[in-house]
């Protein structure tokens, strides 16, 4: 074997150890993309809107839950004052209701809430500052509208199905 051949062997075996080594690296990233992203999937539905026991409906349009969760939208069909609570902006839940269901980043909401107030023409809607106040208040508020995790929802809620 000349010395030529041996270093054009040892190239070649470099190659494919680089090559074997980089597809590990790359399956490695898909498979984790892939469970993150299947993941996420499934953590969209582990949240539902709840609304108080006293509102009267049972289901409404993406674009109803928009306008009432950005405030111009005021009362529920039978006459009913919609009270709005929301968790705050870097709250998970609040976060990822806003994004999945309302097709909104949490700033906008914010932008167009602090818009009505300093405007004075509407205001902001009531901010709760845990899961467990949210539950409270929605319980106890005729009108009331929210957003909790499935494992916080009871028989004391209604949960509002978006069409």
């Amino acid at each position: 074997m000349n010395p030529h051949s041996f270093s054009y062997f040892v190239r070649i075996t470099f190659i494919y150890y680089c090559l074997s080594t980089y597809r590990f690296f790359a399956y490695r990233t898909l498979l984790t993309f892939f469970l993150l992203t299947a993941s996420q999937a499934f953590a969209v539905n582990h949240y539902e809107v709840v609304i108080n026991k006293s509102v009267g409906e049972s289901n409404i349009s993406a674009n109803s839950l928009r306008s009432v969760f950005s405030m111009h939208l005021k009362t529920w069909p039978d006459g009913t004052k919609i009270r709005v609570f929301v968790l705050a902006d870097d709250d998970p839940l609040h976060q990822i209701f806003s994004k999945e269901k309302l097709n909104v980043f949490p700033y906008q909401l914010r932008s167009t809430w602090d818009r009505l107030v300093f405007s004075g023409t509407g205001q902001a809607p009531i901010k709760v500052n845990s899961i467990e106040e949210m539950f409270e208040k929605i319980i106890s508020t005729p009108g009331a509208i929210g957003y909790l995790w499935r494992a916080n929802i009871n028989e004391n809620v209604n949960v509002l199905t978006i069409k």
